[in-house]
């Protein structure tokens, strides 16, 4: 069986930034090898955001969408990285997906895009596809992908580790070059066999961490693939403690926890207890529901513990018709309505839930990372935009504009790049055991989850983040020491990454002793 393949760029998956990435190289005549663990390829965090993507308002500018990240980003965003989403980025929500990939956002009766206001954005400035824009954005991107000559899309494919000379040559002496990347070694899930695919470039697209959380409104995959790969590599990774909660995910036991979109308090919509009674004046006067997601995620939280209760809810009935409803927020209608709630007659029960990982794979201007060679673009990295807390709708936007950034950094420099020599790196070294239990697999990834839910959630204080890393380190023993001996599978690779994210996380909520956005210390 034939082990390697060999391309100009791997991308590690294909969500809006990936599949940005993987479409400018295509079209600059750049053959793209792109693999995603999902055996669907529209399988991504990008497939669930519903809110919408930021474009530009009529009495807009790219000076006041900066004024609110940084805002949002509680003092803690990279203005200069903020400055080139704002000023790049509408121009390339028209020209690659409005005009080239043809998206069918919303419009109004007279042609134009349909432009609303969401929480913290001081302008009506985002375009939307009713509540499910990210799916709308997907299908458009993996329809012109899978037509696309220069791609190669590989589904079911899982990256075990990145390849690096200093780790994994058989010559040793690289030892003592520059760390660079070349690639990765990748499961194939449907015959457990470990390829090598070597690249002159490689970037890392894998999305977010939120599965390490009990409540989370990430899908399956989300749970830190990128982040563990990188750190076990040695390269820079950064802001790890701020992880944002979502305020709003549906709560309807054993329905998931399936997100409420932002827009749809920017839509007029409240939080409230049982009785209708609004709470948020008291966190917020000036704000109140559309305050900064961490201000509100943080509010619901101590209205759940100060009166003993599990959730709270969100009323749409009484601010919004029910053809608004309707009209604006189907697909979130249809899945309460699945659990047995009428958003248009009933209150909607609501918890936080982790949604957004603002740190990650420092990457420059460019999207390049420390490590000579490997790019990562959207949540896996952190250009330093998101700051703390990351402003609504900003990061399929920021997902856009690092993916078209590589791209043109890649075409630039992949003249000049060499492939390594296939002969120096080995072939995989498959374990001799038995396939993983799915039982015992299933109560470790639940352990990280409680651990991570309750000691570095939203409210962090010093014993919870102690207890953390107590636990999380011993388990991180033990489950390595299953890895070495057990043969792999998808899922053994990703409880590993889920609990090397969780200490990278939790070590760097407890280095840093001052709240800020998403990081909460008592």
């Amino acid at each position: 069986m034939n082990d390697l393949i060999q391309t100009e760029v791997l991308i590690i998956g294909c969500g809006i930034a990936g599949g940005t990435a993987a479409l400018q190289l295509a079209e600059a005549g750049i053959h793209v090898t792109v693999v995603t663990r999902a055996r669907e390829p529209r399988e991504s965090n990008t497939l669930y955001a519903q809110g919408g993507i930021i474009y530009r308002g009529t009495a807009d500018s790219p000076d006041l969408l900066v004024q609110d990240v940084l805002h949002a980003g509680a003092g803690h965003s990279y203005e200069p990285a903020a400055r080139i989403m704002a000023e790049e980025g509408p121009a390339l929500v028209r020209e690659l997906l409005v005009e080239k990939l043809g998206v069918p956002f919303d419009r109004t009766p007279d042609g134009s895009l349909q432009l609303i206001k969401e929480a913290a954005h001081s302008a009506e400035r985002i375009v939307h596809a009713a509540d499910a824009t990210g799916k709308a954005i997907e299908i458009a991107l993996m329809k012109a992908l899978q037509a696309h000559p220069n791609v190669q899309l590989l589904t079911g494919y899982t990256a075990v580790d990145l390849l690096t000379p200093s780790h994994r040559s058989r010559d040793r002496l690289t030892v003592y070059e520059p760390r660079r990347c070349i690639g990765a070694y990748v499961l194939d899930q449907d015959n457990d066999h470990v390829l090598r695919i070597l690249a002159k470039k490689t970037i890392l697209a894998t999305g977010g961490l939120g599965q390490v959380y009990l409540r989370s409104t990430n899908p399956a995959g989300s749970r830190g693939d990128g982040l563990a790969m990188a750190v076990r590599a040695g390269v820079r990774v950064i802001n790890c403690e701020f992880v944002q909660f979502h305020p709003t995910t549906f709560h309807q036991p054993p329905a998931p926890h399936s997100l409420i979109s932002e827009a749809v308090r920017g839509a007029g919509a409240r939080l409230v207890h049982a009785d209708g009674q609004p709470f948020m004046q008291k966190y917020d006067p000036d704000w109140k529901d559309l305050a900064p997601r961490d201000v509100v995620a943080r509010a619901i939280h101590r209205e759940m513990l100060e009166r003993g209760i599990p959730n709270v809810y969100l009323d749409l009935r009484s601010y919004m018709s029910a053809e608004t409803i309707h009209e604006r927020f189907p697909g979130i209608y249809a899945t309460c309505q699945q659990y047995g709630v009428d958003i248009t007659q009933e209150l909607a029960p609501v918890v936080p839930g982790a949604h957004y990982f603002c740190g990650g794979v420092w990457v420059n201007e460019w999207g390049l990372s420390t490590m000579q060679n490997l790019y990562a673009v959207g949540e896996v990295s952190c250009t330093g935009v998101h700051g703390a807390n990351r402003l609504a709708s900003t990061s399929m936007l920021e997902g856009l504009v690092w993916g078209n950034r590589a791209a043109q950094h890649i075409s630039s420099t992949l003249p000049g790049a060499e492939r390594y020599d296939a002969a120096h790196i080995p072939e995989w070294e498959h374990a001799i055991g038995d396939k993983p239990d799915p039982a015992l697999i299933a109560q470790d990834m639940r352990t990280i989850q409680q651990i991570m839910w309750n000691y570095v959630g939203l409210v962090r204080t010093t014993p919870r983040l102690a207890r953390a890393l107590r636990e999380l380190r011993h388990l991180e023993t033990e489950i390595e020491q299953f890895y070495r001996v057990t043969r792999l599978s998808d899922s053994l690779i990703g409880l590993r990454n889920a609990v090397r994210s969780a200490v990278v996380i939790t070590l760097a909520a407890w280095g840093n002793r001052r709240s800020m956005g998403a990081h909460y210390r008592e």
